[in-house]
């Protein structure tokens, strides 16, 4: 790439020369202030990205008991709860050439081990007061019907299973850095791995122009669809597919006949998550509701079935939504889960797995019948 200039026209032609970051700070703040320049691709649903800064600085310990080890230099989080960490570095810094590399991979396995949902919901609520950002306006950008405890929890999650995107950021990107790049993002089934060039253009006055231009987007639509975010709701036959090749003949009872229920009763929504699942919603009041999520994931917790009380509550009150708690069956840690769904009015998701469900018996039937009464009301 040479040092070109581009041209605006307005009143007449101006060119607009490249400039260079005078500082790394100065960089990394226009970053915190500006996200939305690495605002590339879309959320499952189709919504545009929108990253919302969590911290700057962001520490990483490397150790249950120590303090912070080294320090990231942004930490984003999207509505989907997928965290992006973010490393700045500019072309003159040799570092960016392959030492960079290794320096993000240890922020990001760290991170994944020592960034519990507490943490992140503090530095992120820190950093909106020190910013000056309504705290109730940003939540506004990120929770949809969620709580703020499940929406942290739900980043943890996602960093504990891998699912995030690692971006380095520089003012040039050398190919030795694209090759690694793109290796990397063909390699790694949950995170996606970007670099991204800012070229910085300045004209007469205080006229500033930023490029954007993002590498590694082609590694990311070549991997495997396990791997990303769907375009295309699930069927209920992918899902039972993965329930056949995953699930104990116990989970597939339980999962079978709750979407048999909501098929019946109501219909079933396919999920675009990277994980199969399926949104379960019934009539009441004239008006559907997105009662619950039948998901499935990676590893021991097989499925969960989450039921989406801050949806209930929105649509049929506070007092519909709790004669459904209470008609619930105290599994699986549901009764734990509920006392503090009652504390923040049901505004948030309460989850259960398929496991806990399938090994008490009678279980699946207990919460069909509270489904059934919750929809009689």
């Amino acid at each position: 790439m040479t040092d070109q200039p581009v041209f605006l026209l307005g009143q007449g032609l101006q060119a607009l020369e490249v400039a260079g970051f005078e500082t790394e700070a100065e960089f990394q703040e226009l970053l915190a202030r500006h996200p939305r320049v690495l605002d590339f691709g879309t959320l499952g649903d189709g919504r545009p990205l929108r990253l919302v800064l969590v911290a700057r600085e962001m520490g990483v310990a490397t150790s249950a008991d120590g303090g912070s080890a080294y320090w990231l230099d942004h930490l984003f989080v999207d509505a989907e709860g997928v965290p992006t960490l973010v490393e700045v570095k500019r072309a003159t810094d040799t570092r960016i050439r392959r030492a960079v590399v290794g320096q993000m991979l240890d922020y990001a396995a760290n991170g994944a081990r020592y960034w519990p949902a507490a943490l992140l919901q503090r530095s992120f609520e820190e950093t909106c007061r020190a910013d000056g950002r309504d705290l109730a306006e940003v939540y506004g950008e990120l929770l949809d019907e969620r709580s703020p405890d499940d929406f942290w929890a739900l980043v943890e999650e996602r960093l504990a299973a891998g699912q995030m995107r690692l971006l380095f950021v520089a003012d040039r990107i050398p190919l030795e850095l694209r090759a690694i790049v793109e290796f990397l993002n063909r390699q790694m089934r949950h995170t996606d791995v970007y670099a991204v060039e800012l070229t910085q253009y300045r004209g007469a006055g205080e006229l500033t122009v930023l490029v954007p231009r993002v590498y590694g987007e082609v590694a990311t639509a070549a991997k495997s669809p396990s791997g990303q975010q769907r375009s295309a709701p699930r069927t209920r036959e992918e899902l039972e597919a993965a329930l056949d090749r995953r699930c104990t003949p116990e989970v597939r009872r339980v999962a079978n006949a709750l979407l048999e229920h909501a098929q019946e009763r109501g219909r079933l929504v396919g999920g675009t998550g990277r994980y199969p699942s399926m949104n379960l919603h019934y009539q009441a009041s004239g008006q559907w509701v997105p009662v619950g999520t039948l998901s499935l994931y990676d590893g021991d917790a097989a499925g969960e079935l989450a039921f989406s009380l801050g949806s209930i509550t929105k649509r049929l009150g506070r007092e519909a939504v709790a004669g459904f708690a209470d008609a619930l069956p105290p599994v699986g840690g549901l009764g734990t889960k509920l006392a503090v769904q009652r504390e923040s009015g049901f505004k948030g998701w309460l989850g259960v797995s398929l496991p806990a469900l399938a090994a008490a018996p009678g279980t699946v039937e207990h919460i069909i019948q509270a489904i059934e009464q919750l929809l009689d009301q």
